[in-house]
């Protein structure tokens, strides 16, 4: 059995100051200042910029692709994405979730974005 990883959504300057990044920096290894990529247990996709502005779409769309590439050359580890940008950076589900639409089969989706990842594996996120 591969390792588990938490995908949290974050911002560019790698301040982890809360919601799922917060749990990341105290639990699972995410490294203060650095805001994207695989880090200890967890792996962040920036939902806001370094001075802690949400980021345009389009923005957030690349660094998704980058995670989705990186995915895809683990396949041994299962990748448990958490609803990255629809706390604290205020965005709604139905513009992040479809971005995840060509993930691979070893990312979990939370059960809320079902309705825009129909047929993905997924989990509770409370």
């Amino acid at each position: 059995m591969g390792r588990e990883i938490f995908v949290f959504g974050s911002n560019e300057a790698g301040i982890h100051g809360g919601g799922a990044a917060r749990h990341a920096f105290d639990k699972l290894g995410a490294i203060w200042g650095q805001g994207v990529g695989h880090q200890g247990l967890c792996y962040g996709i920036p939902t806001k910029d370094y001075q802690i502005r949400t980021l345009p779409l389009i923005c957030i769309q690349s660094y998704i692709k980058g995670f989705l590439h990186h995915a895809a050359m683990h396949p041994e580890t299962t990748f448990h994405v958490t609803q990255i940008g629809c706390g604290l950076a205020g965005l709604e589900p139905k513009d992040i979730a479809p971005m995840f639409q060509d993930a691979p089969a070893n990312c979990q989706f939370p059960s809320a974005w079902e309705q825009w990842l129909p047929g993905r594996v997924y989990w509770t996120d409370k």
